[in-house]
């Protein structure tokens, strides 16, 4: 049992949970020192006095517990004197109270319990002497429970703003990928990984992480840094009119020879080389432009019993005994389809121009519709008009004898007309 007991307690960590020697009080708010001399039965025994200190107590002697206990200016007894007349010598023997030793000066000099090992704290305590006595505590990183000392879990407190790693007296802090450990090694902060341009385009740095986008007409690979080309031709086959090619982040559209690309950059339109003198006819020629390119029309020339009467027409005299099997006039018109073109499909006029009493007229195709791609469909009693009903295939150059036949029961006359239709369909469906 020691002599002079002294407990203390560190700080608590909490406003409502005190160490021991220690209690909250709620009014003040805060951990007051708790007197066990008046809470604890029998707090010292024997003939030890208790006196209390701030977060423990002192186990005095009653012989001086009533003497004012200052341990920074240690109290000496009163010398004692001999009767002379006893035959003792005329001297005095001082004494230092507990915890003092009697120096070779006669004063009275602290004894260092920690250093003399006569202490009596627990193997897991730390003693630190005080003037005329000692006390009992823990290292920092560890509190007193129960007479032991015991770790404090600093990871439960919520020491680290992130990441905490407690240990035996310590802890320490760390951070979750995307954040550094501040200065005061307890916080974190964002890193910018952007400045370190991870990605192969754009950056954009996120709270503890960062993202990439790419440019228009790229896509972000697996990796999520790496920007790929977007091969947008392959989204649709419609993108281009005629043909896509695939570019770094874009596309173009390409056309046959004979087009060019439309303004909207996808839509082929025809090259006119008539127009723009870019053909091969001669002087005597006549450039005829259709879809996807051009003809050089050679000057006409009728074949017996026919004789021009016109740049495009010629005429058989009914006058003439070789033209009365024949058609009275043979018209000359050209005109361009395009391929695959979808049916049906009105493509081509024909009247009649000039108008007899009595008269009537049968239009119908003479020659030329051997795939029956053709039909006449008579609008009036003058006109008709000729009927794509089959899609056609170019490049292709179809040549059809368009006839209407003039009947009159009155004057018993019968003649015809015919209209020699040259039809250049294109290679492609524009």
């Amino acid at each position: 049992m020691c002599i002079i007991c002294i407990v203390l307690s560190i700080n608590p960590l909490s406003p409502q949970t005190c160490t021991e020697g220690f209690a909250y009080d709620r009014r003040a708010r805060q951990c007051i020192d708790v007197d066990e001399c008046r809470t604890l039965p029998d707090a010292c025994r024997g003939d030890m006095g208790c006196v209390n200190q701030n977060g423990g107590y002192l186990c005095l002697p009653r012989s001086l517990y009533n003497q004012p206990y200052r341990p920074d200016t240690p109290a000496l007894p009163n010398p004692v004197y001999q009767d002379p007349s006893a035959g003792f010598p005329d001297t005095f023997l001082p004494a230092c109270i507990l915890g003092y030793t009697l120096a070779e000066d006669g004063t009275c000099n602290d004894i260092d319990e920690c250093e003399t090992n006569s202490h009596h704290c627990n193997p897991t305590q730390v003693c630190i002497n005080t003037s005329g006595g000692y006390t009992c505590s823990c290292t920092e990183g560890y509190w007193l429970i129960g007479g032991q000392c015991q770790d404090i879990d600093e990871c439960r407190y919520g020491y680290c703003q992130q990441l905490c790693a407690n240990a035996p007296g310590s802890y320490s802090c760390s951070c979750n990928p995307g954040f550094i450990l501040n200065p005061d090694s307890r916080t974190c902060q964002d890193v910018d990984e952007c400045e370190d341009e991870p990605c192969s385009h754009g950056c954009f740095n996120t709270y503890g992480s960062f993202m990439c986008n790419c440019d228009e007409g790229f896509e972000l690979a697996a990796d999520g840094t790496t920007c790929i080309d977007l091969d947008e031709c392959s989204f649709s086959e419609f993108l281009c009119q005629h043909r896509c090619v695939n570019t770094p982040g874009s596309f173009s559209c390409i056309c046959p020879p004979g087009y060019y690309v439309f303004e909207d950059g996808r839509s082929c339109e025809d090259f006119n080389e008539c127009d723009t003198g870019n053909n091969t006819c001669t002087t005597a020629q006549v450039c005829f432009n259709f879809q996807g390119g051009y003809t050089c029309l050679d000057p006409l020339q009728c074949r017996p019993p026919y004789v021009e009467v016109s740049d495009n027409q010629c005429m058989c005299s009914a006058e003439n005994p070789a033209c009365r099997d024949k058609a009275f006039t043979i018209l000359y018109r050209h005109m361009d389809l395009s391929s695959g073109r979808s049916v049906p499909a009105d493509i081509f006029q024909m009247q009649a121009t000039t108008r007899y009493p009595g008269a009537f007229y049968i239009f119908q195709i003479k020659s030329g519709n051997d795939g029956r791609e053709f039909y006449m469909r008579q609008t009036s009693n003058v006109s008709a008009t000729l009927v794509l009903s089959r899609p056609i295939k170019g490049p292709k150059q179809v040549v059809l004898d368009l006839e209407m036949v003039t009947v009159n029961n009155v004057i018993n006359f019968r003649g015809s007309s015919i209209i020699r239709l040259t039809i250049f369909v294109s290679e492609h469906p524009f």
